[in-house]
């Protein structure tokens, strides 16, 4: 399959090509009309397994686009993050609290919003991985001379792990105590609320790269479909030849 995706311009020309000879050496040796009335009829059957698996590849172009919204969510929910993080540490992490009270609870939340966002830091690895994602495209592009790192990108995708990118509690019993301590204070509730969203951030984020590893997957499985649909266009791309053959000799 790999083979056959990788190669699509290459084979579908060298079809034609084998069409068109086959037409050249019908006409060289003036073969009788029913000749061209058969290969009028293999063209009319592969154009109908053409259209076939196109209708067959517009339900696998659907779910490529469910992965593309999947993509779309995941980076929202990754930009809502990095905003709120760093909005946090710029606004309390920068100096300690004027109160001894709450600097403990806020270096606390403090430490786990670094340590959140270090664990997100792997979201680099999304632009790659939306990189593979287009070489499933149906048609998206033809390639000429092979996949051009293709074995390189693949590994680097099946590298990319949601349960472990993303497997942290974003609140645990420290946060909690913290939280609770600082929203005891009129003064620095404020705090405890905005890590508070922090946290549903992080969890909306967790939700989002997990749905979409399952969307990747679920493509990935259906993926065969491009193989079929490229085929069909080579059938098509062999026939038509002796299609436009069979209308020259209507005509003369």
């Amino acid at each position: 399959m790999d083979l056959v995706n990788d190669n699509q311009l290459p084979l579908i020309l060298a079809c034609f090509l084998l069409g068109s000879l086959g037409a050249a050496l019908l006409f060289r040796r003036g073969i009788a009309s029913r000749a061209w009335k058969i290969a009028d009829l293999v063209w009319i059957c592969l154009g109908g397994i053409g259209a076939l698996t196109a209708v067959v590849a517009g339900v696998y172009t659907t779910d490529r686009s469910q992965l593309d919204r999947q993509i779309d969510l995941a980076y929202a929910a990754t930009g809502a993050f990095d905003r709120d993080a760093a909005r946090f540490r710029l606004a309390h992490c920068e100096t300690d609290h004027p109160s001894p009270t709450f600097r403990t609870a806020i270096r606390d939340l403090c430490e786990k919003v670094e340590f959140l966002s270090a664990s997100t830091a792997e979201n680099s690895d999304l632009p790659l991985f939306i990189a593979v994602t287009e070489r499933a495209a149906p048609m998206s592009g033809l390639r000429l001379f092979g996949s051009g790192g293709k074995e390189r990108k693949a590994a680097e995708a099946a590298a990319f792990e949601p349960a472990s990118f993303l497997a942290f509690a974003a609140e645990d019993e420290v946060t909690r105590a913290a939280v609770a301590l600082l929203r005891a204070a009129p003064s620095t509730a404020g705090i405890a609320g905005e890590y508070q969203v922090i946290a549903r951030s992080y969890e909306e984020l967790i939700e989002e790269v997990m749905r979409l590893g399952d969307a990747w997957d679920f493509l990935q499985s259906r993926s065969g479909i491009l193989t079929l649909q490229i085929l069909a266009v080579c059938l098509v791309a062999f026939a038509a030849p002796f299609r436009l053959g069979k209308s020259i000799v209507d005509l003369m």
